[in-house]
């Protein structure tokens, strides 16, 4: 009898659900429909119903246990969600909310960890690096973010906060952050932070790629001054990071993450600051499952 795993990314915009193959990892179906959060947070919870009812009805299979990625983090005590970008959500018991909807038990973990998780065992790592125990997955997009991997483990913590760095102060004094401190590395290197930088210090506004475009070219000294600056302040950041779980790998997501100097010039600057003696060893990659990887670390999380 074939077994089959169940995966939801729940995202501000879209909920993503996955059906697979246990054994081949051949996905039996994938469906989207729309969050709609502005309808509110029990709006959510129904919607999340309807997705698995639309997986139920199309395939004749029930599950009996669903992984789910979240915008967010469940409080190990409290049991409800706290830091989600989908506001409504937080302070919720969203999975308790969704067992009692669903009938089932379900496994949860942020969008960073489940990135992390994915990456670590469906994803580039087994290709790259098969030996590798310690993980730690890197989001450099419109926020920063992160989550470290055991052992084919996430490592949530206490808190349920492991390898939220994003919120890391690395400047002092920095641009305020809605987390209520300021200068996290968020508000330093995410996608828009780089673009405010860059506006600033020229007068213009331009998008990221643009930025990297000009650099690349010579033509744009204010350029130039922005990738320098992901350059530094990345790779000081990290150091944090490999200094305290020294990582195996670092896998990078999110469109920062598409510029060639984070695994080259970034590599070189945390060199600068590590507690080593040599060359840095941790390998530096590129993901491999894109948008994916937060249904398939939901499926992992319930192997």
């Amino acid at each position: 009898m074939k077994k089959y795993l169940w995966g939801v990314d729940l995202g501000g915009t879209k909920i993503e659900g996955v059906v697979m193959n246990a054994e081949t990892n051949e996905i039996l179906i994938r469906k989207r429909i729309p969050t709609e959060a502005d309808s509110g947070y029990q709006h959510i919870i129904s919607q999340i119903k309807k997705l698995i009812d639309l997986l139920i009805a199309e395939t004749n299979i029930q599950p009996n246990r669903i992984g789910f990625s979240t915008p967010g983090t469940l409080d190990p005590t409290l049991q409800t969600m706290k830091n989600c970008n989908t506001t409504c959500m937080n302070g919720e018991p969203m999975k308790r909310d969704i067992e009692i909807a669903l009938g089932i038990p379900i496994e949860m973990a942020n969008d960073a960890n489940c990135f992390a998780l994915a990456e670590a065992t469906m994803g580039i790592v087994p290709e790259k690096a098969p030996n590798a125990q310690v993980i730690f997955g890197v989001i450099l997009g419109t926020g920063v973010g992160g989550g470290v991997v055991v052992n084919g483990k996430v490592i949530g913590g206490r808190h349920g906060i492991g390898g939220e760095w994003g919120h890391n102060v690395s400047e002092e004094n920095g641009e305020p952050c809605y987390c209520g401190k300021a200068g996290c590395n968020e508000k330093v290197f995410a996608g828009p932070a780089l673009e405010k930088y860059y506006s600033k210090i020229s007068g213009e506004n331009r998008k990221l790629k643009e930025i990297y475009e000009r650099h690349l070219a010579g033509t744009d000294a204010h350029a130039t001054a922005t990738m320098k600056r992901l350059v530094k302040s990345l790779g000081k950041a990290l150091h944090y990071v490999v200094n305290v779980i020294d990582p195996d790998v670092i896998v990078f997501g999110g469109g920062v993450s598409n510029i060639d100097l984070v695994y080259t010039e970034a590599k070189a600057e945390l060199e600068n600051w590590i507690f080593n003696n040599r060359k840095v060893e941790t390998l530096f990659l590129r993901p491999k499952l894109g948008d994916s990887a937060g249904v398939f670390g939901a499926i992992e999380l319930v192997r």
